[in-house]
């Protein structure tokens, strides 16, 4: 805000505030407990829009409505003016010969923001607008600030994002985006429950941090005295549990990361995780398939969605391709790079120079992410990537350098990841120790060692397929959002 416009906002402020203290002089309820209400806005709109001039006046149809004013066009001794439920606009007219002098003089104390219900019949206009004669409009909340004029608004992105309730009051459309959230998450929770999944709930501290490969954030409980670490994933609690006889378990969670924050990241997310004792990651790709193909028809009516200037199509089957392939086909290093292990290694490590490179399925982990994912635009399972960067993934039956694991890659975004899960304890042992040598190295975001998950193994998981989803990222592109700001109602941002 320029200095220039301080004071005419202050202004609005101090006359907003002497509109209010009218309204309280004159005896009306300033903080009522309940209203009226026959219809939300657009319940009104998809009921009578559709109506004729004649249709309207031989119904007589009354409505008592709630919304916040978003415009006022004064017209000597009667106004015009819009309310809003979030969703849709109704244009509501109060006549002083109509409503009476003393209403239509308190109407003038209403402010753009404010929040009212309005009382009358319907009737269209002349130019065909649905409106509402008012018998009475009654005072539900003050706007004690000008809103934000629309087009700045829609530019002012820092504003949209710090406050969110101004970005969901002046752009209806972002509303809609979190009611498709909404639909996605209450999608596929009948899914899985109607495949007979049990959903659950698992802690959000753990004393040792795992289920990815991830820096976490740490806090201390101090009544115990003990360290503890907001979760990076759910993944070891949900295969616990299927130690212990739940088959089919799932979780829609939120899980933390401390890491970066950009168009794909934020550091807290919401993931659903799901496990299937009796399955491999051959099974996950097939449900993964259906659940997301279903998701796309289901909620939006078709297989095919835009996504900037691509058109993703969910039909199946999805494209199948190793992790290695994908390095060679889309790095644009010459095949017989990969085959200089020791040449390759220092390579990575110059183009990531904080990770501390020292093996060569970490140094293919950082040629994928800079060179590679952003090639693949439509739905892909990226196969076997190297078994040291899948400490929780069984070996592969066909290579064992490699994991039996999958990513699925949409718009450059890592959408889903899965495993045959690893169930020998011996050898989850191995690999926490593995991880714990390259921690030691200054790896940061190797996978603590945790024993009391190779205790769980030790009693007997059965052959297990586990899948975790970014509901976030699964928004973005069923919305056609490309920050992850944009479907997080309340992104993290530093402070002002």
């Amino acid at each position: 805000m320029s200095k220039k416009e301080e004071p005419a906002e202050l202004d609005q402020d101090v006359a907003r505030r002497e509109k209010y203290q009218k309204l309280g002089q004159a005896g009306v309820p300033l903080f009522p407990y309940t209203a009226a209400r026959s219809h939300e806005v657009r319940e009104v709109v998809e009921a009578f829009a559709g109506l004729t001039a004649a249709e309207l006046e031989a119904k007589a149809a009354a409505v008592a409505v709630p919304g916040r004013i978003l415009s006022i066009r004064k017209m000597g001794r009667a106004t015009f003016f819009h309310i809003s439920d979030g969703r849709d606009r109704l244009q509501a007219y109060i006549r002083e010969d109509q409503a009476g002098a003393e209403a239509y003089e308190r109407f003038g104390l209403y402010d753009l923001g404010d929040v009212v219900a309005v009382s009358g019949t319907l009737f269209k206009r002349r130019t065909g607008e649905l409106t509402v004669l008012c018998a009475a409009v009654t005072f539900l909340a003050k706007c004690f600030h000008p809103l934000p004029e629309k087009w700045h608004g829609l530019q002012d992105v820092e504003l949209r994002y710090r406050q969110r309730y101004l970005d969901l009051i002046m752009n209806p459309e972002v509303g809609e985006v979190f009611r498709l959230r909404g639909a996605i998450v209450a999608s596929i929770r009948r899914f899985f429950d109607g495949r007979g999944y049990l959903e659950v709930e698992t802690p959000m501290m753990h004393a040792v941090p795992g289920g990815a490969l991830a820096r976490p954030f740490k806090t201390f409980h101090n009544a115990l005295g003990l360290d503890l670490y907001l979760r990076i994933a759910p993944e070891l609690y949900l295969k616990r549990l299927v130690v212990g006889g739940l088959p089919r378990v799932y979780e829609i969670n939120r899980s933390f990361r401390n890491e970066g924050i950009d168009a794909q990241h934020n550091p807290e997310f919401t993931m659903l995780e799901f496990y299937e004792a009796y399955k491999d990651y051959y099974d996950m790709m097939d449900l993964t398939e259906e659940l997301l193909t279903g998701l796309a028809v289901d909620l939006l009516g078709r297989d095919e969605v835009p996504f900037g200037e691509h058109l993703i199509s969910f039909k199946r089957p999805y494209r199948r391709l190793k992790f290695i392939d994908a390095c060679v086909q889309y790095s644009g290093l010459a095949p017989s790079r990969f085959e200089d292990r020791k040449g390759l290694i220092a390579f990575a490590a110059g183009l990531a120079p904080d990770k501390k490179l020292q093996t060569y399925g970490k140094a293919l982990d950082v040629i994928f992410d800079r060179f590679v994912k952003d090639h693949i635009i439509q739905p892909t399972f990226i196969t076997n990537p190297p078994r040291e960067i899948s400490p929780l993934a069984k070996t592969s039956r066909e290579n064992p350098e490699e994991s039996e694991r999958f990513e699925l890659m949409i718009a450059g975004m890592e959408v889903a990841n899965a495993f045959s899960e690893l169930t020998d304890p011996a050898e989850q042992r191995a690999r926490f120790e593995e991880q714990a040598l390259e921690r030691g190295r200054g790896d940061e975001e190797s996978h603590a060692v945790d024993m009391d998950y190779v205790e769980a193994l030790e009693y007997g998981l059965p052959p297990t397929g586990g899948e975790g989803i970014g509901i976030d990222r699964l928004t973005m592109i069923l919305a056609d959002r490309r920050s992850i700001r944009e479907v997080v109602l309340f992104p993290l941002l530093r402070p002002k």
